[in-house]
């Protein structure tokens, strides 16, 4: 073969490779992207390019096709059988990604679009990097029977095998219904868009079809119904360019993987710096509240704080924060919301923050101020035994530093349960206006004077002085720290200088537990 018949044959080569690429870089072409477009969605490679530095993202298995050939399948293209997976950098880190494309027969999961998200997930898993799920899907492919189902079982597995060994973040960027929500539920974290996506076991038609209920598809499985009723979607976004934005800053506080140093940050905040506003935040009476975002921002570096799971059971807080350019885990009690007692929900949210700050060695901050757990049936009935019972696995199994600060009320099992010495805190602080008791005044008098009271020529009289000599003895900080359960009582003004000591000495804490499969945690 002569040179310039072997120039022309690679050439012509060449020209077919680009004129495929070209032609699967359309997607489902111009048509349904304007359309996606216009429904105020970015396309699936559209994020992509958002979430990864410029230039950064490799694709992989453009190439690859449905092998369907049922229902006309045989004469279907489906670009990238849609969905976009492959690997970048993040703000200068590793991530791996999948991106289903809409625009593509729905996004919808066959086959080989399950093996591409097989795929790029054992890569991560190999790798030891995050992995970030971009969902815009119509669902299981339909034509293609059991093999649609087979693939969200092997995405299924995926997810729980990379459980606590790398990070792993789900986007619902549009449809995400039936079988397909069970990945996201399996991964770390859950954004969602408001108004653009929804997430359901079974659709609004359905339901009206099976149990004559009506409900849209918005109230039914949309972003903020999922962020405040369910607890499903713990970050509520505006649109997807801000939903990719806060993907980012979230995977900035977290680890590579559970092998892999934390993500520090070089502080541009001082370790002296005092919070003098903090000495005047706890009201004179007992019964007012404030808000604990306050201190959580006032001793944050910079005074910020991301925080998660913000809608539901607000009466607790979990946020992460850095000191002194470090991450770190916040579970707080916000009185500003039933008191920031403990129940169901609170526990619940709590708990499975805790693991996941353990699972990569992301140090626990407690702010405690509880009154107690919520009372009532509806508590009882649901379970608050099983689920506070969570909360003091989580803490009790976790091994990395952990920090308490009593801020006010510490009653009962709830002073238990937010992280007490004997749950293993390695250091616990508690602020002058701190009560550590039992149980409130009132109730501990009711109970350890009663007779007392009732003998009283003036009881009321008699109530009011016993409450006040229990207060002056045993609710306050001063008691507790007598007996080594405090180890240090504070000003609030020097809460962040304390946290950033204890943080520094106990940056190399080792703690060995048993040897065993895995705890047995009551879910």
């Amino acid at each position: 073969m002569s040179e310039d018949v072997k120039q022309a044959t690679t050439g012509g080569k060449i020209a077919d490779y680009e004129k495929k690429v070209q032609s699967l870089m359309q997607m489902g072409g111009e048509k349904a992207l304007a359309k996606q477009r216009g429904g105020g969605k970015m396309t699936a490679r559209e994020r992509l390019d958002h979430l990864f530095d410029e230039g950064t993202f490799q694709e992989m298995q453009l190439f690859v096709k449905h092998r369907s050939s049922l229902f006309g399948m045989d004469k279907k293209d489906i670009a990238a059988d849609g969905v976009i997976t492959g690997f970048g950098r993040v703000n200068g880190r590793t991530v791996f990604a999948a991106s289903q494309d809409f625009t593509s027969a729905g996004g919808t999961l066959g086959e080989m679009h399950a093996k591409k998200i097989w795929k790029v997930m054992d890569m991560a898993l190999d790798a030891q990097k995050p992995f970030v799920a971009l969902n815009d899907s119509g669902g299981a492919r339909i034509q293609e029977g059991v093999p649609s189902l087979e693939g969200y079982g092997g995405i299924f597995y995926r997810n729980t095998i990379a459980s606590g060994y790398i990070p792993q973040i789900t986007a619902i960027m549009g449809p995400t219904a039936g079988g397909a929500v069970y990945s996201p539920a399996l991964t770390d974290w859950i954004f969602m868009v408001k108004n653009t996506s929804y997430m359901y076991i079974t659709g609004p038609e359905v339901i009206k079809a099976v149990i004559g209920e009506d409900v849209s598809q918005e109230d039914l499985g949309g972003a903020v119904a999922h962020a405040s009723k369910s607890g499903v979607c713990h970050v509520v976004t505006e649109n997807d360019a801000d939903c990719i934005d806060k993907i980012k800053a979230l995977l900035s506080y977290l680890p590579d993987s559970c092998h892999s140093p934390l993500p520090c940050k070089s502080a541009t905040d001082t370790a002296g710096r005092a919070c003098p506003e903090l000495n005047k935040i706890i009201p004179d009476k007992a019964a007012r509240a404030y808000n604990m975002k306050t201190i959580v921002k006032a001793i944050a570096d910079d005074n910020e704080m991301f925080e998660l799971h913000e809608q539901w059971a607000q009466n607790i807080i979990i946020a992460l924060i850095r000191i002194m350019g470090r991450p770190v885990g916040v579970i707080a009690n916000n009185p500003m919301y039933y008191a920031g007692v403990l129940n169901v929900n609170a526990s619940d949210k709590a708990a499975r923050f805790i693991r996941f700050c353990d699972a990569f060695n992301i140090p626990l901050l407690t702010f405690t101020d509880v009154p107690g757990y919520m009372p009532g049936t509806d508590q009882e009935w649901s379970g608050i035994i099983r689920h506070g019972a969570k909360l003091l696995h989580a803490y009790s199994e976790a091994t990395v530093p952990k920090i308490t600060v009593v801020t006010r009320k510490a009653y009962g099992g709830a002073y238990i349960g937010m992280c007490c010495k004997q749950l293993g805190a390695d250091y616990v602080m508690a602020w002058p206006t701190a009560q550590i008791a039992v149980m409130g005044a009132d109730g501990a008098c009711n109970i350890i004077y009663r007779g007392e009271i009732a003998a009283a020529a003036n009881p009321a009289a008699k109530r009011a002085e016993l409450i006040e000599g229990y207060e002056e003895k045993f609710n306050n900080p001063y008691f507790a720290a007598s007996l080594g359960a405090i180890d240090e009582v504070i000003l609030p003004a020097d809460t962040r200088q304390r946290i950033v000591a204890v943080l520094d000495v106990m940056q190399g804490k080792k703690e060995f537990r048993h040897v065993k499969k895995h705890s047995n945690i009551p879910l």
